[in-house]
Formats: C-alpha cells, structure tokens, sequence
C-alpha cells in the first residue's frame, strides 16, 4: 500500500470521527495558529507541538527552563479529530506539520502504518518496565515504537454505593451475571433508574470485546493485510449475548447521550448508578457531577468470569512526526514530558500515570480526594483510596487487543449501523455485522487484502 493511499485512510476516518472531550486527559485551552517547519528564537531551536493536555503549559514552562537552547510552541489545533484532520491535512499538503503531536492510542496505527511518524525504537531501550503493559503496548506498531506513552485509562467499575445499599446491593459485581442481576435491582428502584446509561459509543464497545478477551482485529506486520472477524470471534458474542440481555429487558439507559448534561445529572442524582470507564473519570465526576461527592466508590472491572483481567479506554501518546527537520529537540521534549520530570508535574495537574512508579508512590496510592478545576480537593468517593483500585486496574490491562489500521474511520462509522441496536429496532449482533461489512468494504477500498 502507497503513502498517499493511507493517508487517504486518515483523512477520511478523522472527517467521520466523534471524540469525548473528557475521556483523553484533560480540556482544551484557546485555539492558535497552526504551524511547522524549521525556525528559531534568539538563536534557540524552537519546536512545534500540537496537543490539547492542558498539563503541558506548564511542562513547557519547566522544560524551556532547564533546555534554554530549546524553545517549544504549543499549539492547541483541537482535541482528537480536529487534530487529526488537520494533521492529515498537513501531512498530505507536505507542509505545515508539527514537530511533535498528541495522538490517542486508538489512533497511533493510522499514522505509523503511513510512515508518518518517527520510528523511536533505538531511542527507547529499557523503557517497557518504565511504563504499564497496556501504554507501552499501545505506542508499537510492528515491532517498533512510534511514540511515548502520555496518560492512560484502564477500565474501572465507578458506582454510587448510596444507590446500591438501596437497592440491597452490599458489593460491586464481580462478573457480568452479577452486573445484570444488580442491574434488576437497581431498575426496580424506579423507572428512571438504571445502573449504566449506553446510547452506543464505539470506543465502549471495543473496551468491553477487549476486555472480553476478543481479538476481532489483527493487521499484518508490513500493514497490507487486514483481518477483520467482529461476526467470528466467540468473545465478541459473548460481550453480545451479554449486552443485548440488559437491552432486551430494559435495564440500560438508551436515551441520555453521554457527556451531556443530563448524563452528568443522571449521576449526581443517581438515576444512572455506576459506570464502566477510563481511570480519568474521577476529575471528571467533581467537576461536572458534584452532588455524587461521597457517594461514589470505585471497583475492578466486572468480567465474564469474574478473572483479574481488563482493556483500556482512552489515553494517548507524544509523537515524533517524521518529517520533523528538528528530531533531537523534540525527542528532547517527549523524553521531559513523558520520561522525566514532567511526568510528575502531569500527574500532579490531574492526568492519570502511564508509568508505574508514578502509579505505585505514595502521594498517588494514598489519595482520598480528587481535585476539582478550582483547585479544591473533593472527598467524591468516602475516603476510599480510590487510586489502589485504579493502579490495580493498569496492571491488569491485557496486551494482546488490536486495533485497526483506520480506527479512527471505523469508531466514526459505528453508530450509523450499531445505534439501531439501542433503540430496539435490530438485534446488537446484527448492528455488528452490518459495520463489520462496511468496514470490509473501506479496507478494500483502500487498497488493503482483507481476511
């Protein structure tokens, strides 16, 4: 497959593409102008980055600080897909690049496949113990790093035990029998209450057939064959079978969209009870649902078996863009901001570890509050350390799930023929099958051998 070829693929999957704003780590400041290529400032190499982590203001600051000869332009160019459009844009119109770009791990593939991003491996050795299995796993392609892990979101089971003791729930579900019979429970509170809302979000849905042990995606190692096997893969049907249960009967919310403000309301007031989501969620729970505070405690992931294992959802990466005429900087920079100090003052400002020492210091493990955008500390989950669940929870990521070469296409495409689903109009499985069909036709179509 040709260069142009793929990042055709890009372009179109990123136009498609819908992105939480909260599920990345961090918001987005103010909007400035794009820009790359070669220039300096007072005789030091200055680098553009594109990023939206509100952390790294002040990781620039610290890192302009100790590398004087290196100057850093950061530009906001728009979370997830408004990046990666105009990444794509650059990146086709061979100018305008950045030096360095945030990537979401989902995403990485659609541009390392391309050769558009630096291959760092020689620059890497050692670091697969600095990070958890699931970030380090995720920044590879074929063998080869393409990036440094910047925060992660291992899945974690986040539920308001006020509701559950209500309903007579004395613990977190363990397995998905045990989810959907908390699930029964929970609804017999009233017809406004649920344990977990889903109006079909594609990111969700690959988190939960990961965490299934499914392995529907696999592309091989010189990116020119793609296997797509949604229909065929057991653990994709039994995440069906399990899902389509609580849909058939009434027990998941179908109607209020996620990230909304009713969503938010739903889990102050407790209408929705729980959610199964990325490590990042606690900010976000005292930012935008501060009635929950104290109510809410966190828990493993439910399994089908109830087994230690779990996926990730969301979380991203720094990369260095092959075109880069300044590579030295800039490795510079992603080494400070994702392998030295600046990890530190990343967590610090509220972004969740991809590196285990952060994840096993005591300032992490011992937290018993979450800080808001005020700055205050939120006691959201009753003095729980809710952190010893959530370093548990990365170490428990498993490594073997694939993502596709144009996931960002695949996850935009996904609501056009799984939403039904959650409406009750076509069975889960059927939605499925219908996106598997497409996204066989758009890998054709690109030029990819399809199993």
């Amino acid at each position: 497959m040709n260069s142009s070829m793929n990042k055709m693929i890009a372009v179109a999957g990123a136009a498609a593409m819908l992105v939480s704003v909260a599920a990345c780590g961090g918001t987005s400041t103010n909007n400035a102008q794009q820009s790359g290529g070669d220039s300096s400032t007072g005789g030091a190499t200055e680098i553009t980055v594109w990023a939206w982590e509100t952390t790294l203001t002040q990781v620039v600051k610290d890192f302009e600080k100790a590398n004087p000869d290196i100057k850093v332009k950061l530009v906001n160019s728009g979370q997830g897909n408004k990046t990666y459009t105009s990444l794509t844009n650059a990146l086709n119109a061979g100018n305008g690049a950045p030096d360095v770009a945030q990537i979401e791990y989902y995403a990485l593939p659609n541009y390392a496949i391309d050769g558009a991003l630096q291959d760092i491996t020689d620059k890497t050795s050692g670091y697969d113990s600095f990070y958890t299995p699931g970030t380090w796993s995720s920044v590879q392609w074929g063998g080869k790093v393409y990036a440094l892990p910047m925060d992660s979101g291992p899945m974690a089971f986040f539920y308001n035990k006020e509701i559950f003791d209500k309903a007579g729930i004395t613990e977190a579900p363990k397995t998905w029998d045990e989810f959907y019979q908390d699930a029964k429970k929970i609804h017999a509170l009233g017809d406004d209450y649920y344990i977990t809302s889903d109006t079909g979000d594609a990111g969700f849905y690959d988190s939960m057939t990961w965490l299934a042990g499914a392995k529907p995606f696999e592309t091989s190692s010189d990116g020119k064959t793609v296997t797509i096997n949604l229909t065929g893969d057991e653990k994709v049907k039994e995440f069906n079978d399990f899902w389509q249960k609580l849909l058939d009967e009434g027990l998941l919310d179908t109607k209020t969209a996620g990230w909304s403000e009713d969503w938010f309301k739903g889990m102050a007031d407790g209408t929705i009870a729980s959610l199964i989501t990325g490590a990042w969620m606690p900010a976000n729970l005292a930012n935008s649902a501060p009635g929950g505070a104290g109510k809410w405690r966190v828990a493993p992931t439910p399994t089908a078996d109830g087994s230690a294992t779990n996926s990730e959802n969301g979380g991203s990466s720094l990369a260095i863009l092959a075109s880069s005429k300044k590579q030295e900087a800039a490795l510079k920079f992603i080494e400070y901001a994702n392998h030295g100090d600046g990890v530190a003052t990343r967590v610090a400002g509220g972004a969740f570890p991809a590196d285990t020492e952060s994840l096993k210091s005591d300032s992490f493990i011992n937290a018993t509050t979450v800080k808001n955008s005020d700055g205050e500390d939120v006691d959201y989950f009753g003095g729980q350390k809710y952190n010893e669940v959530l370093a548990q929870a990365a170490e428990n990521v498993s490594t073997d799930y694939q993502f596709l070469p144009f996931e960002v296409y695949a996850r935009g495409k996904f609501g056009d023929f799984v939403g039904k689903s959650y409406t009750g109009d076509q069975k889960l499985s059927d939605g499925v099958a219908a996106w598997q069909k497409d996204l066989k036709s758009y890998a054709e179509g690109q030029g990819f051998s399809v199993k």
